[in-house]
């Protein structure tokens, strides 16, 4: 596996609309697992596949109940609103507090091409959320009140 040097904001391809995943293949899946390490290396929450300069519709998120690989995911219900401070790895040393829907639930194609559905509560339905905007062009400045710089590790 290998580990991806992360886009930051300035990237051009953080802006675009990433294109829909037509057939999984060994090379997405080489992808999936690369984006894993590279979250995990960056101590990230969630990964988009643009942030890594691939505009193609995969994320990786890990909220702490382990891993999950994301092939075409879609938000299909949503339900609350909760406010909470995002930050990003593509805009290192700023956070902002985020409005998002309290729940989500979201289909998505899994490793093997199988239609799954998840529920998402929490920072785990947060993460979702995010990394799917990444999927979009939308970055969470986008979204975000009291944008403050924080000091970096």
């Amino acid at each position: 596996m290998a580990v991806y040097k992360i886009v930051e904001l300035g990237n051009e391809i953080l802006r675009e609309k990433a294109k829909a995943v037509p057939k999984i293949t060994p090379n997405i899946l080489k992808l999936l697992d690369n984006m894993a390490e590279t979250m995990y290396g960056a101590k990230g929450v969630g990964l988009a596949a643009p942030q890594v300069g691939v505009a193609k519709r995969v994320v990786t998120v890990d909220s702490g109940k382990g891993l999950v690989g994301l092939i075409n995911p879609e938000i299909i219900k949503f339900d609350g609103l909760e406010t909470d401070s995002e930050g990003c790895l593509s805009v290192p040393g700023t956070i902002g507090d985020v409005d998002r829907a309290a729940m989500v639930e979201v289909k998505y194609l899994d490793r093997l091409g199988k239609e799954q559905i998840i529920k998402a509560a929490g920072l785990f339905a947060r993460a979702l959320q995010h990394e799917i905007d990444h999927l979009d062009g939308i970055l969470f400045i986008d979204r975000a009140k009291n944008i403050r710089k924080i000091e970096q590790e």
